[in-house]
Order: C-alpha cells, then structure tokens, then sequence
C-alpha cells in the first residue's frame, strides 16, 4: 500500500537533499508525480542535485537556523501552495569526545537536532490546518538507540531525534481529526556522501541510499513509525538483540556500554548466538 500523501501534485519538502538518502527520497517523490522542493546547506552540490530533477525547487538552507528554515517554507508555499511531505534528513558527523571538541558538539546538535526542531516548528501547524493526509519523517540513526562509543556528539543528537519524533507522534494521534503522522527513519548503514569522503567504493556491507529510500516508501505504506533498515551486513534479527542488550544495561545495572566492556564480551557473544 502507498500512504494518501504520495501521489501525483502533492508536494513533499525534503532536507539534506543534496546527496544520499534525501535526495533519493526526492528522486523518488518526483517519479510519483509530486511537486518537490529540496534544501541544502551546499549551494554547489544542491545545484548540481537540481539539475538531475527537472522542474524541482531548490532552496539553499541552514536547517541549524530558524529563520532559514522559515524562509524555506515561505519558497515552498510561495511555489506550490501546500506541503504535504516533510523530510527533516540534513545531518552532519564530526569528530567529538566527552570532554573536548566543544565547537564540534556545537555544531552537530544546531544540525542534527534544532535542524529537526525548526523544521517541526515551522512546518507542522500549518501541515495539520490543510486537513489533509500528509507525512513527517525524521531522520535518526541505530547510533542514537545502542550509542556506540567514539562519537557522542552524534549519538546524542539522534537519540534526541527519536525522543522528538516518539513525542510528536504522540501528540499528533491524539489531535482531534488529524490526517498527519509522523514517522523515524532509522538507516542501517548506507552509503552516502557523508561515507564517500572516507571510502571511495561502496562496500559490501552498505546499502545504497536508493535502497533506504525504498524501503521507507514501503514501511510508511504499512502504517509502520520506527522505520528500521537493515543492510548488507545487519539483519533485522541482529538489530533486535543489539537494541535489547543495550536496554538490559538498564534493566540488569551492567556498566553503560557494557556490549564493548571486555567483561561482557563472552555474555554479548552468547547473547547474540542465543536462538529467540
């Protein structure tokens, strides 16, 4: 099944959409026949976006700024009149620890996380007054549930990002009459140009940003909010495990991050091979 969203002249605005899985995404609203604005923070490579979707407009955005993100609506509504998709995907990684780099902790917070906040600020009270289906889709990481050591910063900010989807979901399905929802994307890993700068062939293990894009088509068809990719490498199964072990840090008072703790490798190893 597709969502009533999806469909031809109904317009989707899509952030971070200048390389990866926001501008698959975009790809893929403008095969059905949508009117599509994408954004970016680089004039250069949303320009060259642009140019491989004839007909889409593009926004130069800092999503990290209110006001920016204002004006982004304002070039949407001015253009097409509506939006009925919104996809708050920009997000950056930069390399942080939990004492130092504090300029870089600055920076991917104001992106991944208030870059997310303003697009909901600014778009969703507006997006429920059309009384129309629409969809908004935030995009997380794996990083922001099982918080893997060696970039909290980042993990940080997607863990913020599912907490401000989980309660915008909520808030939407007990709004009276409400036609829109709200949905977590959550990739497994992709390669994207964020990975591109560091390894120049996609490996084996990655999925490609079309695949992403895919199957968030398909899980928002099902009616589904966490939107959990696998890949080539993790299967759905395996993701589970790792999701419960990190919760059971909790539950059992094991040390944080006690899956990379050498005295609970053995336990995780055994966790893992345990069948369910």
């Amino acid at each position: 099944m597709q969502h009533p969203a999806f469909k031809d002249g109904n317009v989707a605005v899509v952030t971070g959409a200048a390389d990866g899985i926001g501008l698959a995404f975009a790809q893929r609203c403008l095969a059905m026949g949508m009117r599509v604005c994408i954004a970016d923070i680089d004039p250069e490579k949303l320009a060259n976006a642009a140019k491989q979707m004839p007909g889409v407009v593009s926004v130069t955005t800092d999503v990290s700024q209110l006001e920016q993100v204002q004006s982004l609506q304002d070039r949407a509504l001015a253009e097409f009149g509506q939006v009925d998709v919104l996809m708050n995907n920009a997000g950056i990684g930069r390399p942080t620890n939990s004492w130092d780099n504090y300029e870089n902790w600055q920076t991917v917070l104001n992106t991944n996380l208030w870059g997310v906040i303003n697009g909901l600020q600014v778009f969703t009270a507006d997006m429920l007054a059309q009384n129309s289906p629409g969809v908004i889709i935030n995009t997380g990481s794996k990083q922001g549930i099982t918080s893997p050591p060696g970039n909290p910063a980042y993990n940080v900010s997607k863990a913020g990002v599912k907490a401000v989807t989980e309660a915008l979901q909520h808030q939407l399905r007990n709004t009276e009459n409400c036609q829109l929802s709200a949905h977590l994307l959550v990739p497994g890993f992709t390669y994207t140009g964020m990975i591109r700068s560091f390894i120049p062939e996609k490996p084996d293990a990655a999925w490609s940003a079309e695949q992403v894009a895919d199957f968030l088509m398909a899980s928002i068809g099902n009616g589904d909010f966490y939107i959990l990719c696998p890949d080539n490498d993790v299967d759905r199964e395996t993701d589970n495990k790792r999701m419960a072990w990190a919760m059971g840090d909790l539950i059992h008072n094991r040390p944080p991050l006690s899956r990379w703790h050498p005295d609970y490798a053995g336990a995780f190893d055994d966790f893992l091979a345990e069948e369910n």
